[in-house]
């Protein structure tokens, strides 16, 4: 199956671990899913914005249906997400580079997630 593609059609992406600093992927990422005409809903419980685009505390908070989730964070936090994920009934997630281990692959796998590692920042840029 080709995940990449297929969640490439979604349009409400949530990013965990979005940043309001500029150099860092986190807000890289959420920039160009934005210009790119995709629904973003950041995650970051310490931020109330990006770019004048509502940040979330967790997945929980949303109200809107979340079709993919981009993780941007260390396995250590990726592995806390995961269930959450699954628990919200979303089937894709992204995982950057830097956010893999075998840990989160066990996991994905437990939840019958749809894994692309890629990275979404490089692929609509």
């Amino acid at each position: 199956m080709d995940y990449k593609a297929e969640s490439l059609k979604l349009k409400n992406w949530a990013v965990v671990g979005a940043s309001d600093k500029k150099d860092k992927f986190g807000y890289k990422i959420v920039k160009t899913l934005s210009d790119n005409d995709y629904n973003v809903f950041p995650i970051n419980p310490r931020l109330e914005e990006i770019d004048g685009i509502k940040c979330y505390s967790s997945l929980n908070d949303i109200d809107e249906t979340i079709d993919v989730v981009d993780i941007v964070v260390r396995p250590e936090i990726s592995k806390k997400i995961i269930p959450e994920i699954a628990g919200n009934n979303i089937e894709y997630i992204w995982l950057q580079p830097g956010t893999r281990s075998d840990e989160i692959d066990d996991l994905t796998e437990k939840f019958n997630l749809k894994v692309v590692k890629d990275c979404i920042y490089s692929t609509l840029a």
